[in-house]
């Protein structure tokens, strides 16, 4: 098999109507101009703090695209389109930004909903949280670093193993695997080893809980093998989610702000290198792992297709996943589909507002990642001459 496969544009554009190709189209048009980007996200900011009513605009432009509703019932008739053509829905509540314990507390019980939502729907495979969803960002860089914490502080700490233990249990109880999102390096220590700890209660027969490796950093591949074989000691199983990473600008700033050494990879290939060397090290060592490739690029999806015939899987085996953000890549998501994988798409949701965060990540990803950006006009510029469709 060869990347030709991902060229399929009458497959990769199946659900989209003429008007809904068409604004894709001119959306991605928009986000390859970075000072548009720069312009609008800030627009944007400033409309939304002041209370303009850009709500409705926002809707019917980037959330339509990138985003399954307002609410998970919402998200349904997306999430039943996608299931005929066998792609399955990762519901994501990508609400962001808010510090408190009471928001902390909801955020929580929102995912213990759609544990639920998910334990009944077959086209519903997984749940997803965000560490920073469950407790401050200050407390994991606190936990992290190995510094003492306030009898408040340890207080919060205390309150962030409690919500991931409270949805650790109910995905194993629901039979619905549960992935953990990775954020910035110096917070994420806190949050690897209290993941391991609900690997280490949850995942003794199978993996239900997973956790993220960012392959960018140039540790998490060494991190992956010696968690193997704490794994293999004491008896529990490893779910991963393997992707490249969000934060490579933020992490070089800061490492050199502070003078430490870089923890990202040194180059493109090395990354790239990294994060197939640790799906070839799962795909090994897959009795007793289940690995989620979070993955745009299509030398990497190809890679793991080889490594599922080399190793004798068949193409569906439940622990091996491919996964594509709503609103991008449709060629890898729905013709690697088509082809019988387990391919999914994360559907982010929310209200319009508290969502924001999440859809200028988007924007100001696609615009640095020119490559992305530019392939994904060109599919969409190719199935718009198929259908005949005019500039």
């Amino acid at each position: 098999m060869n990347k030709d496969i991902f060229n399929n544009t009458e497959v990769a554009f199946a659900l989209k109507s003429d008007a809904e190709l068409e604004k894709a189209y001119w959306l991605f048009k928009l986000i390859k101009n970075e000072s548009l980007v720069k312009l609008g996200t800030g627009v944007t900011k400033f409309a939304l703090k002041h209370h303009f009513p850009v709500e409705g605009l926002i809707k019917t432009t980037v959330f339509d695209h990138f985003c399954g509703g307002v609410t998970e019932k919402d998200s349904l008739p997306l999430v039943s389109r996608l299931y005929e053509k066998g792609v399955y829905s990762i519901l994501d509540y990508s609400v962001e930004g808010a510090e408190n314990e009471e928001t902390f507390e909801a955020t929580m019980q929102k995912n213990l909903e759609l544990i639920n939502f998910a334990k009944d729907r077959r086209e519903i495979p997984f749940a997803v949280f965000k560490p920073t969803g469950m407790g401050r960002f200050a407390i994991y860089e606190k936990v992290s670093a190995g510094n003492t914490l306030s009898a408040s502080e340890q207080a919060e700490w205390e309150g962030i193993v409690r919500r991931y233990n409270t949805l650790s249990k109910a995905a194993k109880e629901a039979d619905v695997p549960l992935m953990i999102d990775a954020e910035e390096s110096w917070m994420q220590k806190a949050a690897d080893d209290l993941v391991e700890e609900m690997m280490r209660r949850y995942n003794t027969e199978k993996p239900v809980v997973f956790n993220t490796l960012q392959m960018y950093r140039k540790d998490r591949l060494p991190y992956l093998k010696d968690l193997y074989q704490r794994a293999k000691r004491e008896g529990f199983k490893i779910g991963m989610k393997l992707v490249r990473g969000a934060y490579m600008e933020k992490e070089r700033e800061r490492a050199e702000k502070l003078g430490y050494d870089d923890p990202i990879c040194i180059n493109k290939e090395a990354t790239d290198k990294n994060y197939n060397d640790a799906m070839t090290y799962m795909v090994e060592n897959i009795q007793d792992m289940s690995v989620y490739a979070g993955t745009h690029n299509e030398d990497s999806a190809l890679y793991l297709t080889e490594l599922i015939d080399k190793h004798g899987l068949k193409k569906n085996d439940k622990r091996v996943w491919f996964g594509q953000l709503l609103g991008m890549s449709d060629h890898i998501t729905f013709n690697l589909a088509k082809l019988g994988y387990n391919t999914s798409k994360y559907i982010p949701f929310g209200p319009v507002k508290d969502v924001m965060p999440y859809l200028i990540r988007r924007a100001e990803e696609n615009t640095s990642v020119a490559g992305q950006t530019n392939r994904e006009l060109e599919l969409l510029a190719a199935e718009r001459k198929r259908r005949r469709l005019q500039e």
